[in-house]
Formats: structure tokens, C-alpha cells, sequence
């Protein structure tokens, strides 16, 4: 990645693409429509149309973890998926899919099992993991499939 090359990030608040120098990631850029913070080392709450966006439009990774309010390994995961954020951003953008309010969403990428972890470079999906895992893990995970 160039250091000076203009990537495109989404905003998690209002999902608006942004052109961000890659150096410039580092230095809490700020969405050019909505002001607010493009990074605040937390996971995006994403529905389907919103995880499009994100999916389609960031030249950023994308690592989603799919889940339920009503799945007791989902909540546990929950703290860790969101120390994972405050190391992988904003390298990587973090984002969670309730998959009970997109059903179509998690039917289409045929998640079977949840917590699910989908990791989406360049529009794809490269990898995927079913289970809850540490945050050390999901950190080591994700690095380990975007080396290649």
C-alpha cells in the first residue's frame, strides 16, 4: 500500500465514502460529510445495506463478526471482538452483523453457526471462522489471512 495514495473508507456513521491518505489512517482522519470520527477503535453495528456499503466501497479490510443477542458464546465473544478493534483499527475496519435483524444478509453468505467471523478484502470474503474466540486469537487470525 502506498503510504500517500488516497484509500476509500466508509464512515460508520453515516456510511459515506471517504478518500483518506494511507498514512493519514493513523491521525484520526474525520469523515468529510458527517465530522465524526472515521476510527474509534470500537465495531460498527452494520444491516445489510450498510454492510454492502462497507463491503463494496472500503479498500479497507473488513472483519464482521456475525451474531444474536440470544447466543450466550456470541455475548461472551462480544468484549474480545471489541478489544480485536482498538489493535486491528484502522488497518482494519471491525463491524458486527445481528444476524436475527439480517436475515437475508446471513442466508445469502450462508452463515450457519454463530459467532462467525468473515473477513472481506477488495468486496470478497477470503476467510471465515465459526466459534467465539480471545481477542489475541481474532487479532492473529485476521493478520495470519492478510498477509497473503
Amino acid at each position: 500500500m502506498n503510504a500517500d495514495a488516497p484509500l476509500h473508507v466508509v464512515c460508520p456513521h453515516c456510511h459515506t465514502t471517504n478518500r483518506v491518505a494511507a498514512d493519514a489512517l493513523v491521525q484520526a482522519p474525520d469523515c468529510g460529510k458527517c465530522h465524526q470520527p472515521l476510527f474509534e477503535g470500537h465495531p460498527v453495528a452494520l444491516d445489510e445495506a450498510a454492510f454492502e456499503k462497507h463491503v463494496a466501497r472500503s479498500q479497507l479490510p473488513v472483519l464482521v463478526d456475525f451474531w444474536a443477542a440470544w447466543c450466550g458464546p456470541c455475548r461472551m465473544m462480544a468484549p474480545q471482538f471489541e478489544a480485536a478493534a482498538r489493535e486491528l483499527e484502522p488497518r482494519v475496519r471491525l463491524a458486527k452483523v445481528d444476524t436475527e435483524q439480517a436475515q437475508a444478509l446471513a442466508t445469502r453468505l450462508q452463515i450457519r453457526s454463530i459467532p462467525t467471523l468473515a473477513l472481506f478484502v477488495g468486496g470478497r470474503e477470503v476467510a471465515r471462522q465459526p466459534g467465539a474466540m480471545g481477542a489475541a486469537d481474532i487479532v492473529r487470525w485476521t493478520r495470519s489471512h492478510l498477509r497473503g
